[in-house]
């Protein structure tokens, strides 16, 4: 009987879910994106830093590792053959390998700081001098002297009449100083000297009383003090205090020299990223030795036609980088400028492409080991930012190749070039806009077209000036040189001070909260890394985080951490201040941190007040609602049963002293003790939110406030 066929089979195909559907969609976008992942590593390091940053203590510092690591080993488990699988456990055990770097850092530079003001005779050794003629100031680190019972690092500063010229590093000094405790930020969102302390080791800083006694070393001079008498010499070179100052900051970068009214037009017209030494700098240097190098030894027809010239002009060039790195101080922006030079040097050497995006990404990784720390700070994100963001854009395809060059006239080509400079400067103010609205609460908004002038003129007039300036200064023949130096910067002065002075040049925004600037920065890092069309998805949490900041009300209310000062809205976009002597950096940190620019007047001469000599009453308005705030204004006593009557009128009280405990105010009693235990405070009425800087600073170690974070 001859065999039948099997009866076919009514059970339906096996079908994918639509689970399954998207794991192999990611898959084939990853397949499409492979050569970036490995961009995402310093990303997932760096999330790790900012975590610990972020979170407020050790037990939210430990779940977060426990959580990249669950999720790094569940990647692992599940899905470790397949690209997504491996992507995200390198991802997590970057974010984990960042966390515990940073976590070690705090750690391994903890040292004793003093926790009140004190007046002490300081003696110790000099470890560095930096001359601040725009202040008439030079600052000195110290480290004192065992027996002194101090920090192992001081910083003091002490008037320039009192110090005639800055001692060399190694000097002995003895003098009587005032110290105070690093301090953290003023008010919300302030700038945080505290945890910059902390990593430099610096316990207490302050002011010297008296002359300061200075026994000079035997012996040779360190670097420190090479780059003191080299600041002072270029100083003495140009007659402008600005120029001068600027030509130092180009060499040593050393920006003390620089006035204050230069410094903020720099900054206001995009120009300030000229004067810390990073990428610009070290490229020209590097550039230029390079050039020279080659140029020279091809002079000789032996060596032209049988040495490997452009390896020895890459040698030359990494050893003037690292010489100029050292001379200036060795900063962090310095250091990630000279490591991505030498990998752009060794990438010639090889004979690799020369700049990618996968050499910043080494370089960030590298500073970031090295210098955890670093990422919180503004020099770092500024830096990186720029960079990337530029590299990115050109490698775009159609940007490429639009600027390939090409057999076409002046005219033309001109244009072109101008054309690139102005897109350029217009990506690179896009990616550091938001860092500097997160930082400094204000942003250039004409950088791009001042920059299409001042990098040029920076970068191939003044620095090769400046060289070979100081280069004939060695017989004595620098001065015409030094001349056209000035004059140079004195264009550059111009267009910052035109730049800074138009209408609308800058934009502000108060404290902007740290999940819209996190936003941000995820989005910027979405677009910049990825090379398909998954990049168009960075617009959303981009989009997301600068709504959140936009809708994010300014502050009604700011108070600082000694109680001393309060800034209220004023209902015209503008601010009030309780004290009409404050200082012009109380005044600055008070605007920037309220989103707000010009004269603050003094709250007694508004409309909207009624003060004595002793206090404050201020009807304050915000959200719908309006309260009222009491704040005392001098050291004398109040009568307790007029200070009571008060209190039970106002809802807000606020004192730079402890007031008495029949003061009962209907919402918040803002005294000594309570501030030393917050910190500064930001309070929007509408919302009823009270901010303090004790909660952004939260158990991190540099951390002084009595309860912690609330």
């Amino acid at each position: 009987m001859a065999e039948t066929d099997a009866a076919p089979s009514i059970a339906l195909p096996p079908r994918q879910t639509d689970g399954w559907q998207m794991l192999a969609a990611i898959e084939r976008v990853l397949e499409a994106e492979r050569d970036q992942l490995a961009l995402w590593v310093p990303v997932g390091f760096g999330a790790g830093i900012a975590g610990w940053f972020a979170l407020p203590g050790p037990t939210g510092w430990i779940g977060l590792g426990i959580a990249a690591a669950g999720v790094g080993l569940a990647a692992l488990l599940f899905g470790g053959t397949s690209r997504l699988g491996r992507a995200v456990t390198i991802f997590a055990l970057a974010m984990l390998l960042g966390l515990v770097a940073i976590w070690t850092k705090a750690d391994w530079v903890a040292a004793p700081r003093i926790d009140r003001p004190k007046v002490v005779a300081l003696t110790g050794i000099v470890e560095a001098a930096e001359p601040r003629p725009a202040t008439a100031t030079i600052r000195l680190l110290i480290a004192p002297d065992t027996g002194n019972g101090l920090p192992p690092r001081v910083r003091i500063n002490v008037d320039a009449e009192d110090l005639p010229a800055p001692p060399p590093a190694g000097s002995r000094v003895a003098v009587r100083a005032r110290l105070l405790p690093p301090a953290p930020p003023m008010v919300p969102g302030g700038y945080d000297f505290a945890r910059v302390a902390w990593f430099e080791r610096i316990g207490a800083t302050g002011r010297a009383l008296d002359p300061p006694v200075i026994v000079a070393p035997d012996g040779g001079s360190s670097l420190a003090d090479i780059r003191t008498r080299l600041t002072a010499h270029i100083e003495a070179s140009i007659k402008d205090a600005g120029e001068g100052g600027i030509a130092a900051s180009f060499v040593t970068g050393d920006q003390g020299g620089i006035p204050e009214d230069d410094n903020e037009a720099l900054r206001r017209a995009g120009l300030a990223h000229l004067l810390s030494v990073s990428g610009l700098h070290v490229t020209a240097v590097v550039g230029a030795v390079m050039l020279l190098t080659i140029r020279l030894l091809a002079l000789s027809r032996r060596l032209a036609l049988h040495a490997p010239l452009p390896l020895i002009a890459a040698g030359a060039g990494a050893l003037a980088g690292i010489g100029y790195t050292l001379l200036t101080g060795s900063e962090v922006p310095t250091v990630r400028s000279c490591i991505a030079a030498l990998l752009v040097l060794g990438g010639i050497a090889l004979g690799r492409e020369a700049i990618t995006l996968r050499l910043v990404a080494a370089g960030a990784l590298i500073v970031l080991v090295f210098w955890p720390e670093a990422l919180a700070g503004p020099s770092f994100q500024l830096s990186f930012a720029a960079i990337a963001a530029l590299v990115a854009f050109h490698e775009h395809p159609k940007v490429a190749a639009f600027a390939a060059r090409r057999d076409e006239g002046i005219v033309l080509g001109g244009a072109r070039i101008l054309l690139m400079l102005l897109a350029s400067g217009v990506v690179i103010e896009a990616a550091l806009s938001p860092i500097a609205l997160f930082h400094f609460h204000k942003a250039g908004l004409y950088g791009a077209a001042a920059n299409i002038v001042a990098i040029p003129l920076t970068t191939f007039v003044v620095m090769p000036a400046e060289a070979i300036a100081l280069a004939l200064d060695l017989v004595g023949l620098g001065a015409p040189i030094w001349w056209l130096v000035g004059k140079a910067l004195g264009l550059l002065l111009w267009i910052a001070h035109v730049v800074a002075d138009a209408p609308g040049s800058v934009a502000n925004l108060p404290s902007m909260p740290r999940g819209a600037f996190a936003l941000m920065a995820t989005g910027g890092l979405w677009i910049v890394l990825w090379r398909t069309r998954l990049r168009r998805w960075g617009v959303v949490p981009l989009a997301m985080g600068a709504i959140w900041s936009l809708l994010t009300p300014p502050p009604d209310i700011l108070v600082t951490g000694d109680g001393r000062h309060v800034a209220v809205r004023d209902g015209r976009d503008g601010i009030a201040i309780l004290r009409d002597r404050a200082g012009d950096y109380v005044r600055d940190v008070l605007g920037e941190a309220s989103g707000v620019e010009g004269e603050a007047p003094a709250l007694e001469l508004m409309p909207f007040a009624r003060c004595s000599a002793d206090l404050c009453a201020v009807d304050v308005s915000g959200g719908g609602r309006t309260i009222r705030l009491l704040a005392t204004r001098s050291r004398d006593f109040v009568d307790i049963r007029a200070m009571t009557r008060a209190c039970a009128a106002a809802d807000i009280v606020v004192s730079d002293r402890r007031l008495p405990r029949t003061c009962h105010p209907r919402w918040l009693k803002a005294d000594a003790p309570f501030l030393r235990s917050t910190g500064g405070l930001a309070i929007r009425i509408g919302s009823g939110e009270v901010e303090s800087v004790a909660e952004q600073v939260g158990l991190h170690p540099w951390g002084s406030f009595a309860a912690g974070s609330r």
